[in-house]
């Protein structure tokens, strides 16, 4: 019984630190959109244009208390818990996640027009002819670096370049293909996470009804091998490109995530074990 009681204390441990981790990006994407906000947006952040500001910050907000939803429905709260008040609580927090998130989509999407909409950067064969005049370089996706005499050198050798519109920002041919296959990961793993939630909306609600078996079940698994390795795909993508916080973030969502389907597993062998003990009673 105590080696029992030590591996729930540590499996919910790591899991929580998990958690925590996951609220931390929450920052770090916010402190990543702010800087490059003031170069893309230099008359300010308006309602309109916050989505594409800041759609990795409420993204990942959303998800993180969507994720919370998750955890309590399928772990903490027993079927006792759940009143009409809390029923009513989380499945509106939910759907307000819900409406976050696609709308952070549609940021995804914005982002990746934006990207697209460079164009060459007439009159400039040397980066270094740019220094001390207010521009930046994308060193990477959403990330700009002032171009110094100091450094102008280390950021490209190339002879041609490309600018954003409406920035006073460039980008060399092979850097300009890289943010762009960042900018389509973006939009490729959020698209995939909505299927994903759609997904393990439908195990719950058919977990909840002692409907979560045979078919359902294995269409559900199919569904989530496809969704779960193109997102895995993504990770190690992000990983390669060397942009450390996607990939770190990208990892610690799908642990979060395996955490959650081992909920719904353990919740569905508790139904199946009470149902047993019923026939037999």
């Amino acid at each position: 019984m105590p080696l029992a009681i030590n591996r729930v204390i540590v499996f919910s441990t790591f899991k929580y630190i998990v958690y925590v981790f996951l609220a931390i990006n929450v920052y770090l994407f916010f402190d990543e959109e702010f800087a490059a906000a003031s170069l893309q947006f230099p008359n300010g952040v308006t309602l309109q244009n916050l989505i594409e500001a800041y759609a990795a910050t409420i993204d990942t907000a959303a998800w993180v208390i969507l994720l919370l939803m998750f955890e309590l429905e399928t772990y903490v709260l027993e079927d006792r818990h759940f009143t009409p008040p809390v029923f009513w609580t989380l499945h509106g927090l939910r759907f307000l996640c819900y409406a976050f998130i696609v709308y952070a989509f549609f940021g995804y999407i914005l982002n990746l027009a934006f990207v697209e909409s460079a164009i060459p950067l007439q009159g400039v064969s040397d980066l270094c002819s740019l220094a001390g005049d207010q521009w930046a370089y994308a060193v990477d996706f959403d990330e700009y670096a002032a171009i110094t005499a100091e450094n102008c050198h280390s950021f490209s050798s190339a002879d041609s370049f490309l600018r954003f519109d409406g920035m006073q920002a460039v980008v060399d041919p092979a850097g300009f293909h890289a943010i762009m296959g960042l900018a389509w990961i973006d939009v490729v793993n959020a698209g995939v996470w909505l299927l994903v939630v759609l997904v393990l909306e439908a195990d719950v609600r058919l977990q909840e009804r002692n409907r979560y078996e045979g078919m359902a079940l294995r269409i559900s698994n199919i569904l989530k091998i496809v969704l779960y390795s193109t997102l895995l795909f993504a990770a190690i993508y992000w990983g390669i490109e060397g942009d450390f916080v996607d990939f770190w973030d990208a990892f610690l969502w799908l642990v979060a995530f395996v955490f959650i389907e081992l909920n719904v597993f353990e919740w569905r062998q508790e139904t199946k074990e009470e149902a047993a003990l019923g026939g037999t009673v």
